[in-house]
């Protein structure tokens, strides 16, 4: 089919997925422009999704065909997973991006690299939902000791990333390379390019020169992007939401349990712990200064008594 083929750079394209997925022939339909094509696909849903609205150029081939029928088919039950975790995380995740001045589709990237999962590790060490190895955590800013990690940490790490990804682009030039890069190591992708006289990403993986992860890892995130632009559309529907915790920072002393401050404030430890990703331990270590940490909204003057209270006991130990 010809018109799956091209790189579409406008905000608003047609989705071709959907409509393979619909089987809705319009190209039987010539007359109609992209934007009457786009408006007949939305009257076809049943349920509200997002405007079919990129703001990264969006490649339908092979590739990205396969990575949507998998994550239909045998990959659909963590993919539905991701899809509810990202009504959590997306919200934070755009935000940042949109006020770095960065592509909000960016932030599907997290999706692939760890599905969302703030204590997420690969093989290579990598850690938390950016998946940042520790030399590259550090040249970013994020800090790492006993008991500390904040590449868990949804926020700085992000902010990181956001760092790194304007790096690489500003060298890149290309998203696609600049994800294939995140992927496999600026250095590889570099030697890559030099060695083959490419910089496009396709004619790079049709010639082979990248391994087959960073192959697959672009197809990935555009299959991603697609299927949760219009989840209902692929299949997945009735996507259970899982809304963030509002919270607010505070700093915590030196010896802060977390399990006792959940406790305290009548929240589970499970809710502490989670918004407090980033601390490897559960608590503060009593030789550290302290540290900044998350509280639920509205349990900040709470917090401040138990960190008292605790202060006073410390004081007869």
């Amino acid at each position: 089919m010809n018109f799956l083929k091209p790189l579409f750079t406008s905000k608003l394209i047609l989705f071709c997925g959907i409509i393979f997925s619909m089987q809705i022939s319009l190209a039987a339909i010539p007359e109609m422009t992209l934007k009457e094509k786009l408006k007949l696909l939305e009257k076809k849903q049943t349920h509200q999704t997002d405007h079919f609205i990129f703001d990264l150029p969006v490649t339908y081939n092979k590739k990205v065909a396969n990575w949507i029928s998998f994550f239909q088919s045998r990959g659909k039950t963590f993919f539905r997973e991701w899809l509810e975790k990202s009504t959590k995380f997306m919200p934070l995740l755009q935000s940042e991006l949109r006020r770095a001045g960065l592509p909000t589709d960016l932030a599907y990237m997290v999706m692939i690299e760890s599905g969302f999962s703030t204590t997420a590790m690969s093989t290579a060490q990598a850690v938390g939902p950016w998946q940042f190895i520790e030399s590259t955590g550090r040249n970013y800013g994020l800090k790492k000791n006993w008991w500390l990690d904040e590449r868990r940490d949804i926020t700085k790490s992000t902010q990181a990333a956001i760092r790194y990804l304007s790096d690489l682009k500003k060298e890149f030039g290309s998203w696609y390379l600049v994800a294939a890069s995140y992927n496999m190591g600026e250095n590889g992708l570099r030697r890559q390019i030099k060695k083959y006289g490419t910089n496009d990403y396709w004619q790079l993986v049709r010639l082979g020169a990248l391994p087959q992860e960073t192959q697959d890892y672009v197809p990935k995130i555009l299959a991603a992007l697609m299927i949760s632009k219009a989840p209902n559309l692929y299949g997945f529907r009735d996507v259970a939401a899982q809304y963030p915790t509002r919270y607010e920072q505070i700093w915590a002393p030196g010896g802060t349990d977390l399990d006792q401050l959940a406790d305290y404030l009548n929240v589970t430890r499970k809710a502490m712990k989670d918004l407090n990703s980033e601390l490897l331990l559960g608590y503060i270590p009593r030789q550290a200064a302290g540290h900044a940490i998350h509280v639920p909204t509205g349990s900040v003057k709470l917090a401040q008594q138990f960190f008292r209270d605790q202060n006073k006991k410390f004081a007869l130990d």
